[in-house]
């Protein structure tokens, strides 16, 4: 290959890279895991007979979607091995998103941190045409040329896909706004060490999350309902703790916090709410996933 076919060859990719890195990125929940699959699928692209291909945009969505595919099953059946609850790896979405344009909702939605946690119950196919249907509106017919389905085939997997999640969607409805009054509400009543008032900002039913992966101290397992999250937080967090600097960031197309230590720890912080309450929060201290978030 010449210098300038490698070129074109190249900027062709660079053409769809945004959107490409956004698809991998929802089908994993991981940026590491998708900048991998971009690579595998750029060394795929200098091979193939490019003169034959009409839509690049098309054949290369098709071979991202399926490395994606490949990594996220060999992933899941890694998953036991994984230390502790998995959260998504937060990617910032302020000015100059890798992840493409956020211009709709569903663009914006389903780059949350509380969808992408939803997504890790779905098969890999279920996952795929979800992803593919609701962010990016592919008709079903060209997603089954994607993954070598029929339309209606995929039609069934999106709805199967739907239904599992729609009752656990509907804990996370509050807006940027909402969610991130009840975060700095959250945060400064746990330095305040303030039980009553951190059980009323949550729901009796809520859940936290903290992935440490084994590489920081974090909860091995889920905090469930109100009254342990108000301990867990304050213990952490509370007067009598080293104060922790903590930074308004927007992480995944949401408000978050980016909170550090003296000593050096770094933790990310983000909220899913509903009436006026929260119904979930995400902790992210595992040092391999935050070289992406700066500070």
């Amino acid at each position: 290959m010449t210098t300038v076919e490698a070129a074109q060859a190249a900027g062709a990719l660079t053409a769809h890279r945004p959107m490409l890195l956004g698809l991998a990125y929802r089908l994993l929940g991981s940026l590491h895991d998708a900048e991998d699959v971009l690579q595998e699928a750029y060394l795929r692209w200098l091979d193939v007979d490019r003169e034959s291909i009409v839509e690049p945009r098309r054949y290369l969505s098709r071979v991202v979607t399926r490395l994606a595919l490949d990594r996220l099953r060999a992933r899941q059946a890694a998953r036991e091995t994984y230390v502790g609850p998995w959260l998504p790896e937060p990617v910032p979405t302020g000015t100059g998103t890798p992840l493409g344009p956020l211009d709709t909702i569903e663009l914006r939605e389903t780059l949350s941190s509380a969808l992408l946690h939803l997504l890790e119950r779905l098969t890999p196919p279920e996952r795929a045409v979800y992803v593919l249907h609701t962010a990016f509106a592919l008709p079903y017919a060209e997603i089954g040329g994607l993954l070598d389905r029929s339309a209606a085939d995929c039609r069934q997997l999106h709805h199967r896909a739907a239904a599992r999640l729609a009752a656990d969607r509907r804990r996370f409805t509050a807006g940027p706004v909402e969610q991130r009054q009840l975060l700095d509400a959250f945060l400064a009543a746990a330095r305040d060490g303030d039980l009553a008032r951190l059980t009323d900002l949550v729901a009796a039913d809520a859940t936290a999350w903290s992935d440490g992966g084994g590489r920081v101290r974090a909860a091995r397992n889920p905090v469930h309902g109100a009254d342990r999250i108000a301990r867990f937080f304050a213990g952490i967090y509370g007067p009598h703790r080293p104060a922790v600097r903590a930074t308004p960031v927007e992480l995944n197309a949401a408000p978050a916090l980016l909170l550090c230590w003296p000593a050096g720890a770094r933790y990310t912080l983000s909220v899913a709410a509903a009436d006026g309450r929260i119904t979930g929060l995400y902790l992210v201290n595992n040092p391999d996933k935050l070289t992406h978030v700066p500070g």
